[in-house]
């Protein structure tokens, strides 16, 4: 991101407002703002491989492992305004555990681009598959969407929830049930 262009174009969009930039209060704000969007559009600059490559570790491990609670936040691709809220991972793996902070980190990885929450919930789920062959994978996602809460429909108690199942989570109503049940809705 050329962060100097980012500013300015901020710088832009707050003459567009009707606002003075070079007011006390706004002085800073394009820096700031552009400093923010680098952040939250880091994902863009982040090989999800790289985070998954040393974070395999052998394991005589057929069992459902399970993170809970990941905090999420993301920018929607349609009004660029913020949804943010949970994220459970499960998978089964066959002979290969990811490491744990390396779920919350690939959660990241795609959370922080420009996002729809059905495709991101479906980039985790895959990217965990495919990292280390799983037997099975489930990624579910409770969201709120700052599109809905503040303009358009304006309902602020909305939550939204996709899952991803692959694998054994797919193929098998069990696991999938078992999964589920241990990520019970709020």
């Amino acid at each position: 991101m050329n962060k100097k262009r980012v500013t300015e174009l901020v710088r832009e969009l707050l003459k567009e407002f009707g606002e003075d930039p070079n007011r006390e209060g706004l002085r800073k704000t394009p820096d700031r703002v552009a400093s923010v969007y680098e952040l939250l559009t880091e994902g863009y600059h982040i090989d999800p491989d790289g985070i998954m490559k040393h974070a395999r570790f052998l394991a005589e491990a057929n069992n459902m492992i399970i993170l809970k609670d990941i905090e999420v936040y993301s920018l929607c691709e349609h009004h660029m305004l913020p949804f943010f809220g949970k994220c459970h991972i499960g998978y089964i793996p066959k002979k290969q555990v990811i490491g744990v902070s390396k779920l919350a980190r690939i959660v990241d990885c795609y959370a922080r681009r420009l996002q729809i929450q059905e495709r991101l919930t479906s980039q985790i789920a895959r990217a965990i598959l495919d990292s280390i062959d799983a037997e099975g994978v489930g990624v579910v996602m409770e969201c709120r969407h700052l599109c809905m809460m503040m303009r358009g429909v304006e309902k602020q108690n909305s939550i939204m929830t996709t899952s991803s199942v692959l694998g054994s989570f797919r193929t098998s109503a069990r696991t999938r049930q078992e999964f589920l049940s241990l990520i019970p809705s709020r």
